[in-house]
């Protein structure tokens, strides 16, 4: 039997060991990389609702079946799928418990699809779903070489982040995205959130003591994979260097990982640019979908 519950933190280090051993089983197509749980249900979702309202852990006959990540953006969803059950009739009931969920207060619904989840996207366009965009690029590059060294420019200050950077991390990502975040709010529903290191995000310090351009890593040992999500630079410092220097940094902190990636708009030839001048290349799209419900 299929049963959903409530997500509470405590299930996300279980949900992530679970999702690395389904990519090392069925590879990155249906899953993306496991550093995109905590992003997408804490950063994404910044509380609006409590969590367990709208993200939603699936168990069959004991085991973690799936997960379902409601209300991103307010009207787009995720589903995570165990491969055994891929296709099947339990993840048509995922696909449709997240899109009635989401669905509640929405015009339309969204998801997204990598372009080699063909699973994924034949039962999408079989419930009524249809293709309208490609949603982001997925760059990935090798480690197997030392990556370049961070060259900052002078009086600026590559180094992990820490909580008293709360409110100028708030300032940055609310430069870089046009975010909205106050210092409370990056605080609770970012750093002190299940998943969340500050020794993982990387930020590059200005001399007037701002952060200037930050970048988060994840890392899944069990696949040799590392990630990135977010990056971003504040708009008073681009065209520096800022966001290199700060991946740089990170990547050397990666090894002995095999291989890193980082997801993008597929619209941002800014972030394109920056990613491919490092030494990324495009390995996979992701698809937009949406319904009318």
């Amino acid at each position: 039997m299929l049963s959903k519950r409530p997500y509470v933190d405590a299930d996300l280090p279980l949900l992530q060991e679970g999702m690395a051993g389904w990519i090392a089983c069925a590879g990155r197509c249906g899953y993306d990389h496991i550093g995109e749980l905590p992003h997408r249900i804490y950063e994404n979702l910044r509380g609006r609702r409590p969590v367990g309202e709208v993200v939603h852990v699936w168990e069959h006959a004991g085991t973690p079946a799936g997960l379902t990540v409601n209300t991103r953006f307010g009207n787009a969803f995720d589903v995570f799928t165990a491969p055994g059950l891929r296709g099947a009739e339990a993840e048509i009931t995922m696909i449709e418990d997240a899109a009635a969920t989401t669905g509640r207060d929405a015009d339309e619904v969204l998801t997204d699809v990598w372009d080699c989840d063909h699973i994924r996207i034949e039962l999408l366009e079989r419930l009524g779903f249809t293709r309208f965009r490609v949603w982001d690029d997925v760059q990935e590059m090798a480690l197997a070489g030392t990556p370049p060294e961070p060259e900052p420019p002078a009086g600026f200050t590559v180094r992990q982040a820490r909580l008293s950077d709360a409110a100028h991390l708030a300032e940055a990502r609310n430069g870089a995205f046009q975010a909205g975040w106050t210092t409370a709010e990056y605080l609770d529903e970012v750093m002190r959130k299940p998943g969340y290191d500050p020794a993982r995000e990387i930020v590059a310090e200005a001399p007037d003591g701002r952060i200037a351009a930050f970048a988060v890593y994840w890392t899944d040992d069990r696949n040799g994979l590392g990630h990135f999500e977010p990056v971003g630079t504040h708009p008073d410092f681009r065209r520096r260097g800022l966001a290199r220097a700060v991946m740089l940094h990170a990547m050397h902190r990666m090894r002995p990982l095999t291989t890193v990636t980082v997801n993008h708009n597929a619209e941002n030839l800014a972030a394109r640019k920056l990613y491919e001048s490092i030494g990324f290349t495009p390995r996979h799209q992701t698809y937009g979908y949406r319904r009318h419900p």
